[in-house]
């Protein structure tokens, strides 16, 4: 299949009336160590490109790699986390194949010995059902480079006449999450996905082991998923989506992919195990290459590492020292901001909570925190199809704009339009502010102009107003607020209008 062929969908509930969906995650986490897996080379973003390699992330003949101590350590951390099996003894493995971005022609990797294995992770939906995703294993193994196709239309190797290859990245140290088949899930299984991810993205932030910000690939999800007729047992033949780096994505490809599935077997087709390529544009899959099996990998122990065997006195210390999980976090937050169960869930369904906690710690009120985030910042999130935390907006920032309402310095009206002109590049907001000239009409006089002539153009409300019908202020309110672009204190100009009229509020 080529990007420019189409294919004729299933409808989604058509799909899930005939199949049922299995899925399988894996998750790839690049850990925020200060140097790479095997080698003493920066892992420092932005450098120029093969600046930070070595004779041996470049697997020249000779060079010896040796294992990251922190990269094992976190790894633990991330196995007991996800309530693993931390193994007494493990090692690594040559994950062999070719392609330009593997300097060696190998990747090294762990096979049928990760350092943790048989876990759980329990994730909320949106209705606050409790889904229990299984974990196959976790694993170390070091990224790739990166490949920069040129001269095509996609930025994809179809179509480029070159392409250009960092090595910066190759040995980066990687954890591979790998879930066992996600059974059961039905017509949910996209949301389970998307929910899945979302907390464990959570859950390694909270472990300070990677920043995991999915829109730089430092966390990025594989997105395997079969269809089986009801009834059957045998699993069908499945697909794998590389690479989606965010959570709407995942719940996007999963959908797409039951539907592609569904529209493929009903027509008498057979599913080809391959790997495919999101499209965030308009949602869609299209062929990558044929799935190899393990196998084909030719796996063999890594000869020029020794194996790693994590003491256990060394695994109960570090379980003893993990910090808050996410969960218990939430329950604890909810209590403090004193939010429903509901808010809290539509709160975590947004991708807000670490957001508004920021935002919280930066000197706002929750409640402040809560309303731009979950109003106006959503909004515009939605409009754009961005995640929350992708907005080009910070928690201090939209702290500082809670501090200017709260000091009365900004009105709801024009605290929206500065949070418009930061996420328009415009500068922090207090430079917002300036440029726009938002600030609040304080001066007293001026007011009382507003509202003097407000009164003398409008005689039959102030009369009304005078008689004791003080609910007729809000029209003369919204005359001053519009002689004043919004720009007056309504509470303060409320109350001068009632004691220019002589009445009582």
């Amino acid at each position: 299949m080529t990007v420019t062929e189409h294919v004729s969908l299933v409808p989604y509930e058509d799909a899930l009336a005939t199949y049922d969906p299995v899925m399988g995650l894996e998750v790839h986490v690049e850990l925020g160590t200060r140097t790479k897996m095997f080698c003493g080379c920066s892992t420092e973003l932005g450098a120029d490109p093969n600046s930070q390699t070595c004779p041996t992330c470049l697997g020249m003949p000779g060079a010896l790699p040796v294992v990251n101590a922190i990269g094992v350590e976190s790894a633990v951390k991330i196995g007991l986390a996800l309530n693993c099996e931390i193994a007494e003894w493990c090692r690594f493995a040559r994950k062999n194949y070719f392609y330009p971005d593997m300097p060696k022609n190998f990747q090294t990797s762990q096979y049928d010995e990760p350092i943790a294995y048989n876990g759980y992770l329990d994730v909320q939906l949106e209705d606050g059902e409790i889904f229990r995703v299984e974990i196959e294993r976790a694993h170390m193994e070091e990224d790739t480079g990166k490949s920069l196709h040129v001269g095509g239309a996609t930025g994809r190797i179809q179509g480029a006449s070159h392409s250009l290859l960092d090595y910066n990245r190759a040995g980066i140290p990687l954890i591979e999450i790998v879930t066992k088949p996600i059974e059961g899930a039905g017509a949910r299984a996209p949301e389970v996905a998307k929910a899945y991810v979302a907390e464990l993205r959570e859950l390694i932030k909270a472990l300070d082991v990677s920043e995991a910000r999915m829109e730089q690939g430092q966390m990025r999800c594989d997105v395997n998923l079969s269809l089986r007729p009801h009834g059957r047992e045998k699993f069908g033949t499945r697909s794998e989506t590389k690479n989606v780096n965010s959570l709407r994505s995942v719940e996007r490809a999963a959908r797409y992919e039951i539907q592609r599935h569904a529209a493929v077997l009903d027509g008498g087709g057979t599913i080809i195990q391959e790997t495919r390529h999101f499209h965030e544009e308009d949602g869609s899959t299209t062929s990558g290459r044929v799935k190899e099996e393990a196998e084909d990998y030719r796996y063999f122990p890594e000869p020029d590492l020794v194996p790693v065997a994590p003491p256990r006195e060394w695994v109960e210390e570090l379980r003893g020292g993990l910090p808050e999980l996410p969960r218990l976090r939430r329950k604890r937050l909810r209590e403090e901001w004193g939010v429903s169960e509901h808010d809290m869930q539509s709160m975590l369904n947004a991708g807000a909570v670490e957001l508004i906690t920021a935002t919280v710690e930066a000197g706002a009120p929750a409640d402040q925190a809560r309303k731009w985030w979950m109003g106006e910042l959503a909004r515009s999130a939605n409009e754009t199809s961005t995640d929350l935390a992708a907005l080009p907006i910070t928690p201090a920032q939209v702290a500082r704009v809670a501090e200017l309402v709260t000091a009365g310095e900004l009105n709801d009206k024009l605290a929206r339009q500065v949070l418009e002109g930061v996420l328009a590049g415009e500068g922090d907001p207090d430079t917002v502010v300036e440029k726009r000239g938002l600030k609040v009409v304080s001066d007293e006089g001026a007011l009382g102009t507003a509202v003097d002539e407000a009164i003398a153009a409008n005689p039959a409300i102030a009369d009304k107003i005078r008689a004791g019908k003080v609910a007729a202020a809000g029209a003369l309110v919204g005359a001053v607020m519009k002689a004043t672009r919004g720009q007056a204190d309504a509470a303060r100009v409320r109350e001068l209008i009632l004691e220019r009229l002589g009445a009582q509020g």
